[in-house]
């Protein structure tokens, strides 16, 4: 009996021990799978590596593979995510600072050309007669179209004192010069302003640095000793930048404890930026000039005056770029720009692929009525793998049903190869700028509507 109860005990026991084991096995497998579909997928990703490094008809770095890889795989998420190589990264912390050794040129690539997009006032390049438009053919003897836009960069820039030669082709120019310009310590200015008739304040922020905040502060200052009695803050074509920028800005202008914008990311986690220490122009007549060329940390700006009343936003509809990047950097010296979350103004409203709309709309008068110069303006819902704006798509896709085609455009007297340089701001002279004029005017005849509107 005890034998036959040993047996019967014996086998429910390695019964259930295969009942637990195909339980907890099965439990396994599933984990298992989740993780190997990604195994998979690297193991594809080794396997192309090693036919490549076999095959391919020239020898190739392993590293300049990864890089490439690791490029693709972070463009296909949106167009603000990207990788940066060592070279690229340690240019863009540069560039936020706001100073570093060059030319004080700022260029782009266009056809595959290396072209001159403006330089910048008081530098060398401007000094040495460098004009908006010329086509850079070398630079230092090295074939400019054959270099990206980060190596052209590179070369142009260094210590102060060295120089560089940069052959160069102009419009109406038989054949090209060489120009060589001796570097210097270039500090862009992110902030410019002056004090217009009737005692009108002018800022300009042309983008978001480590010092527009600061410097913003000073300007301030400068303009109360004018005794300014209002005040134009002036986005246009102002490409955005850093996050507390765009909030140290907008306490500028505003009492304490205002909510300036929110950012929500992926899990649904909220963070609040708020207002610390305002100025004293918090109470000042204003009016906030933007444009389609406005995004970014300038729209978050636009948007938390235009939520809480505080200026009217005079211009076109802004660039609509509601995301924020996070700027990640990796272990061999590279970095990583990615898209972590979406920000909100202060009503709540995301303004992504849609843009900040003004409250007066006034279009910049064309240059000329010559159908042939004009550009499409290409904003935020315009770019490829651009996010959706969940939250408003229903009114956007009735916004798009009745828009007005017929865009405010950028001209320029070239002919229409010239239609990719869309996003390059248009100098136009102060008498003939109508936006300007129009937020004078409103300016002037604030006191007059106040009295108006208390009756």
């Amino acid at each position: 009996m005890n034998r036959r109860f040993l047996t019967v005990f014996l086998v429910l026991f390695m019964f259930m021990a295969i009942l637990c084991s195909v339980v907890v096995g099965k439990w396994a497998l599933n984990i298992v799978n989740a993780e190997s579909e990604s195994y998979q997928e690297l193991k594809l990703f080794t396997e192309v590596i090693s036919i490549i490094r076999e095959n391919y008809v020239e020898e190739v770095k392993i590293k300049d593979m990864i890089y490439g890889a690791v490029k693709g795989m972070v463009d296909s998420l949106d167009p603000h995510s990207s990788f940066m190589p060592p070279d690229v990264y340690k240019e863009m912390k540069v560039d936020t600072k706001g100073e570093f050794g060059g030319l004080g040129i700022q260029i782009a690539k266009r056809n595959g050309m290396l072209v001159v997009i403006a330089p910048i006032e008081d530098t060398p390049a401007w000094n040495a007669g460098v004009k908006a438009g010329d086509i850079i053919l070398k630079v230092d003897g090295k074939q400019a179209d054959k270099m990206s836009l980060m190596e052209a960069v590179n070369e142009m820039r260094g210590p102060k004192g060295t120089t560089v030669t940069l052959n160069i082709m102009r419009k109406g120019w038989k054949e090209p010069k060489d120009i060589q310009i001796a570097r210097d310590i270039i500090k862009v200015k992110s902030v410019k302003y002056k004090t217009l008739k009737d005692n009108i304040g002018y800022i300009k922020i042309s983008q978001f640095q480590e010092r527009t905040v600061d410097d913003l502060k000073k300007a301030i200052s400068d303009l109360k000793q004018e005794r300014i009695k209002s005040l134009v803050l002036d986005l246009r074509n102002d490409p955005g930048g850093l996050l507390q920028g765009a909030v140290g800005v907008a306490e500028q202008f505003l009492s304490s404890d205002k909510l300036v914008v929110y950012i929500k990311d992926r899990s649904g986690e909220k963070k609040e930026f708020y207002t610390k220490d305002p100025d004293e122009l918090k109470n000042m007549p204003m009016v906030v000039l933007v444009n389609e060329g406005s995004a970014s940390a300038s729209e978050i700006v636009a948007g938390a005056l235009k939520d809480l009343n505080r200026a009217v936003i005079v211009g076109v509809t802004t660039f609509g770029k509601g995301s924020v990047q996070s700027v990640l950097p990796l272990s061999d010296g590279s970095g990583l720009r990615l898209t972590t979350a979406m920000y909100y103004t202060p009503k709540g409203t995301s303004i992504q692929n849609t843009g900040i709309v003004p409250d007066i709309t006034v279009e910049l008068k064309k240059k000329t009525e010559d159908k042939s110069s004009k550009h499409k303006v290409v904003r935020e819902k315009d770019l490829e793998g651009t996010l959706k704006n969940d939250q408003i798509q229903n009114q956007q896709n009735e916004l798009d049903k009745t828009e007005d085609k017929t865009e405010p455009t950028i001209n320029d007297d070239n002919d229409e190869e010239d239609e990719d340089i869309s996003l390059v701001p248009e100098e136009i002279d102060e008498k003939n700028d109508n936006q300007l004029q129009r937020a004078i005017d409103i300016l002037k005849t604030w006191d007059i509507m106040y009295k108006i509107s208390k009756n």
